[in-house]
């Protein structure tokens, strides 16, 4: 079995963090439970041994705290319902994936998107991950401007 390379480690371990993080966003989002309190039942409760930690603590907590800068990136593109009406899973993930394209440039664009459609796919309703890719191309544009356009000329 051939070894894996550390982006490839590093690729899988951000692929658990986002699971995880996702599922504690929905939590707090649901609860409304402290996010050390969280943060802490995650840790304790599931195997992080192969989970970018940093990444996992950065997305749940600086989620929340950037609200203020997230929803009105969602709100924009709502044209047949409130921010409210979204489904709880379907805003976790955007406001995970909108944090991501603000905060983590280290990510490109293109994985921010392909993995919260993936979440959508495994967590969200039936055709949510239509609604969590059209939002999301449309908030990489303006956030990822520079990065997009690069793209589309290749």
């Amino acid at each position: 079995m051939p070894k894996l390379t550390e982006l490839q480690i590093l690729i899988a371990k951000r692929r658990k963090a986002r699971h995880y993080a996702m599922q504690a966003l929905y939590q707090w989002k649901m609860t409304g439970t402290a996010l050390n309190k969280i943060d802490a039942e995650f840790r304790t409760d599931n195997d992080f041994k192969k989970v970018d930690v940093d990444y996992f603590a950065d997305i749940l907590h600086q989620v929340p705290a950037t609200l203020d800068e997230i929803d009105p990136r969602i709100k924009q593109y709502l044209t047949d319902r409130t921010l409210d009406d979204v489904n709880p899973v379907e805003l976790s993930i955007l406001r995970m994936a909108i944090f991501e394209l603000n905060s983590r440039i280290d990510t490109p664009y293109k994985v921010v998107i392909n993995e919260a459609v993936a979440l959508a796919k495994k967590f969200g309703a039936e055709e949510s991950h239509k609604f969590i890719n059209a939002i999301l191309d449309k908030v990489a544009a303006e956030l990822r401007t520079i990065e997009v356009n690069a793209n589309k000329a290749s």
